[in-house]
């Protein structure tokens, strides 16, 4: 069984655990030749999600639902998201060492979300969700505002996808990645 302080030291040195669903729920160690991660400045909030975060119509929380919106975003035809990630995860909550990221609607509505571990000046997401347009984009604004409020300086975002690249995602080589890591956890 996968252990909290596993979890930590594996981010520490900038491998991740993924299940294997095709597997029966193997557990994985990854760690990617180009990573993707968020310049907390480069931050791309286009015209229409603007519109949306002055409309007032989502708000968002920190750590009111962790499992739930962990469940959220294992909730799809094929997840790493096992059983056994959501436990350690939740674990990590507890002591403070992942957070979550919650988007309501105006009915109180869970719509939308992120979650993933957090290290010294260093998060490290690990999945997002939304049920309604830009939800799961109005909680990654908060979680940038959040990391910038906290004087933070990497947001680990393991594989680049067009969704995240277009909204300031980019790759970096794993050497590049690794000292960016290590300044972050100083």
């Amino acid at each position: 069984m996968l252990q909290p302080d596993e979890v930590l030291f594996g981010y520490s040195i900038g491998i991740f655990p993924m299940a294997q669903p095709d597997e029966n729920n193997a557990l994985y160690w990854y760690e990617p030749q180009m990573r993707g991660i968020l310049p907390l400045d480069e931050l791309k909030i286009s015209r229409s999600l603007r519109q949306t975060l002055r409309s007032g119509k989502f708000t968002v929380s920190m750590n009111t639902a962790f499992e739930e919106v962990m469940r959220q975003c294992a909730a799809r035809t094929d997840t790493w998201i096992s059983e056994e990630i959501i436990d350690v995860f939740v674990r990590l909550n507890e002591m403070g060492h992942a957070h979550s990221f919650e988007t309501r609607n105006k009915e109180g509505h869970l719509v939308g979300g992120l979650y993933g571990v957090f290290m010294g000046g260093a998060f490290f997401g690990e999945s997002m969700f939304y049920t309604q347009t830009d939800a799961s984009k109005v909680a990654l604004v908060e979680l940038v505002q959040w990391m910038k409020r906290e004087g933070m300086q990497l947001l680990d975002m393991q594989y680049l996808t067009p969704h995240l690249e277009s909204l300031g995602g980019i790759e970096i080589p794993r050497e590049e990645y690794k000292r960016r890591l290590r300044e972050a956890l100083l």
